[in-house]
């Protein structure tokens, strides 16, 4: 039951002096428009999504302000065993709503970075405080091949090595 803890065992600060990773969060960003379920299009490999597909990541409220973040996955193939991780997110700072803190356990959170963002959230790139961690999300289970060609610019000019990106296989819309 290990899914994507996604989106959580991050550390440092935002932009890494010894990496040069840019790590500049959006400046617009609306909780509201975030909400609801995000497909992972592609990632870095991990240990804690090792041999997931079909990953999604679901966000709604919590009756405590906070956002439910529920990650689900297929071990193996999309028909394997599914796999699902609750967690918790909160925003702590308002003046910068796109970084976040996620928990899956207990009171020990990790950031989440909106980095980059489509205008009518249709897709994003997620990121954190440490340059290990990276996910291009989607609205829809499929990108368009030139879409995703174009982020991986914006990821690579922020200078992250897009070559330790890994595709998801997701089921077909």
């Amino acid at each position: 039951m290990t899914v994507l803890c996604s989106f959580l065992i991050f550390t440092a600060s935002c932009k890494n002096e010894d990496t040069g990773i840019d790590k500049t969060v959006v400046t617009s960003f609306d909780v509201n428009k975030y909400l609801g379920t995000w497909y992972e299009i592609a990632r870095f490999n991990h240990k804690f999504e090792k041999g997931l597909v079909g990953v999604t990541a679901t966000y709604s409220f919590r009756k405590d302000g906070k956002i439910k973040v529920k990650n689900s996955g297929f071990k193996g193939s999309l028909d394997g065993e599914k796999s699902n991780a609750i967690g918790k997110a909160k925003i702590t700072n308002s003046d910068v709503p796109s970084k976040l803190k996620v928990s899956f356990f207990l009171f020990f959170y990790g950031d989440y970075f909106v980095l980059e963002l489509d205008k009518n959230y249709k897709w994003a790139v997620v990121g954190s405080s440490s340059d290990k961690y990276l996910w291009v999300l989607s609205r829809t289970p499929q990108m368009e091949e030139s879409l995703y060609d174009n982020i991986l610019l914006k990821i690579r000019e922020r200078g992250y090595d897009t070559k330790k990106l890994i595709r998801i296989k997701q089921k077909k819309d």
